[in-house]
């Protein structure tokens, strides 16, 4: 598709939280939160996904919270400043992709929301890393993708695997949702029953 054209192959909790209703239009900046009923989904469980590109094709997203164990510079040698590498989802993670907030600066960016751009002239990114002028403030990069087919995620959501929230601070999901604690962070705002589940262990039979 189209919107995959912009990739690599490889060598403080927002203030303002939304609840979007399940019939709301899907569009790009979403969050894409996991029912805490996903369990056993090495990919999805207490997965937070940014949804990246929603059209008419299929939708694209990138989960923000699930840290890999290799830095950057593994796979991009010429890379001399450390980066954290996230699992962007389960489709082509032999691919390096990228998402930031430095639209007025890389090239070809392609725009997620007014905060948030994905891709993007690489050999720029790397200048500006080694030169300091991005830091893991302003971009985040993912090994492979989530994807869905035409309307495959708008029946997920109406079978409530996903929660969609529209968060108010798109630009602090690049630094804060570094880890599991982001998860659980949303069921804590989300509250009712699914605060129950912010300090609940991620497989049910170890409570």
């Amino acid at each position: 598709m189209a919107i995959l054209s912009m990739q690599r192959h490889l060598s403080k909790i927002p203030k303002k939280l939304y609840i979007v209703e399940m019939n709301a239009k899907l569009s790009n900046g979403k969050l894409l939160v996991a029912d805490p009923s996903i369990i056993g989904d090495f990919s999805f469980t207490r997965a937070v996904v940014l949804l990246a590109d929603h059209n008419d094709e299929g939708s694209v997203g990138f989960i923000l919270n699930k840290p890999m164990s290799h830095d950057l510079r593994t796979f991009v040698p010429e890379i001399s400043q450390p980066f954290s590498v996230f699992e962007g989802g389960p489709v082509d993670q032999d691919r390096l992709y990228y998402v930031h907030s430095r639209r007025d600066c890389i090239p070809n960016s392609k725009p997620i929301s007014n905060e948030l751009a994905w891709g993007g002239d690489f050999d720029v990114i790397t200048t500006m890393i080694n030169s300091g002028e991005l830091s893991s403030d302003d971009i985040k990069f993912f090994l492979g993708y989530s994807g869905w087919s035409c309307d495959q995620l708008k029946n997920e959501i109406k079978q409530k695997t996903w929660i969609v929230l529209d968060d108010g601070d798109k630009k602090t999901n690049i630094s804060t949702s570094n880890d599991a604690s982001f998860w659980k962070s949303k069921m804590m705002r989300l509250g009712g029953h699914y605060s129950l589940w912010a300090n609940s262990p991620s497989h049910p039979n170890l409570n």
